[in-house]
Parts: structure tokens; sequence; C-alpha cells
């Protein structure tokens, strides 16, 4: 039979490894919210953008309920070194997802404004590439995360610049598209407001990235490695 101290060990590892999943889920519900929205987006499926919208309330709920527990471990626990990094970068951690599912509710109630317009294939093939390459950050900065992986954390922060390039192509290509025909302005703001909410989603992959990397290492990775260059579009 256990021992006191043995019982009080085992539940702090418990509630540190809870956190953690916490978080894995959080970042699912987030991963999907991104795709859905981007799907509504290019379908112009309102359905789907009203449940997307809908959804986000769960992740604001999941992400008070991660600050909560967060907070309640340091309070009991005092814990220290690598415990203790693992708490503060889950409270950064969540409210960086928490502020990509605000992105996607954004995205999503904009596409309702799609309803019986056209949309040009040209965009929906950019909006759908970005769509995807940001969905695919966000999950490989919590892989990071998960796996405390330092060279995959690098590896997402530089392919930031993958995101901010199609984001300068596609506000580009709108700004065209409503200098040939006044008539396009309105549809091409909106696009605009969609892509730069998918740009932002690429920057708060990074933040997690840098979590994942601090969660690694001890140490912030813009200070770590000397060359390490990254060209954020400052909204």
């Amino acid at each position: 039979m256990p021992n006191s101290s043995e019982h009080i060990v085992s539940s702090y590892e418990d509630e540190l490894i809870e956190l953690a999943r916490s978080i894995s889920e959080m970042g699912g519900f987030v991963e999907k919210a991104i795709s859905n929205a981007t799907d509504a987006l290019i379908r112009s499926d309102a359905d789907l953008a009203l449940a997307t919208v809908a959804a986000d309330k769960k992740v604001d709920a999941m992400q008070a309920q991660i600050d909560e527990m967060a907070v309640s471990i340091i309070a009991r626990r005092q814990p220290m070194a690598q415990d203790l990094r693992l708490v503060i970068a889950s409270i950064h951690v969540a409210n960086d997802l928490e502020r990509i599912g605000d992105m996607a509710k954004s995205t999503a109630r904009r596409s309702t404004q799609f309803e019986g317009i056209g949309m040009s294939s040209q965009f929906k093939n950019g909006l759908r590439h970005m769509g995807e390459l940001v969905q695919r950050q966000v999950k490989l900065a919590l892989d990071a995360f998960a796996a405390r992986d330092k060279d995959m954390a690098v590896d997402v922060v530089e392919r930031d610049t993958d995101v901010d390039a199609l984001y300068v192509s596609l506000f580009r290509e709108l700004l065209t598209y409503m200098m040939e025909d006044p008539r396009n302005i309105t549809m091409c703001t909106h696009l605009l407001f969609c892509g730069k909410n998918l740009e932002r989603v690429g920057d708060h992959s990074t933040n997690i990235a840098e979590q994942a990397y601090f969660l690694a290492t001890g140490q912030s990775l813009t200070s770590d490695v000397e060359d390490f260059k990254r060209e954020q579009i400052k909204g």
C-alpha cells in the first residue's frame, strides 16, 4: 500500500498530465475550427459558418478551464524547473489557441456575406491553400509542444514566412481585382480580412512553437538562435 507522500506525488503528476492533455484537446478543437471556417468561406456554407461561430464558446471555456487548472497547480504545488515551465507555457499556449479560435470565428462570420456571390476559383484556391498551411502549422506547433521537440519548434517558426508570402500574394491579387472594377470592393474587402485572419493564425502558431522551444530547453528561441530571423506582417 503506498504511503501518503507517494500518493501526493502521483496526484501531482496526474495534474500535470491532465494539463498537457487539456492543451492537446483544445488544440484539436481549434484545428477543426480553422478547417470548418475555411470550408464555410470557400463553399459559402452558411450552416457550417454558424456552427463554427457557436463552437467558439467551447474553445473559450476550455481556455478558462486550463487557466484555472494552471493557477491551482502553482498555488498548491509550487512547481519548479520543468514542471513550472510546463504550467507557465500552458497558460500562454491556451491564450494563443483561444485567439486562433477567434480568428476562425471571424472568418466564419464573414463567410456568411458571400451567399449568392460568386467567388473566383483563383481566390478559392488561394484561401484553401492558405487555410491548409496554417492548419498544418498549428498541428506541428502542438506536436512540438507535446513532444518537447525544439527542432520541430524551430521548423514551425521558420515556415511562417511561407504563410506571410501567401498573404502578400493574395493581398496584391485582391487589390488588383478592386482597381479593375469598384463593384468588387465589398467582396474583396471581406476576403482581405479573411486572409489576414489566416495570416494571424500563422503568427499564433509560431507563438506556440516558441513556447514549445522554451519548454524543451528553458531558453527563448529568438535569443538562443543567433541567425534566427522572422519577418511577420504586423496587423
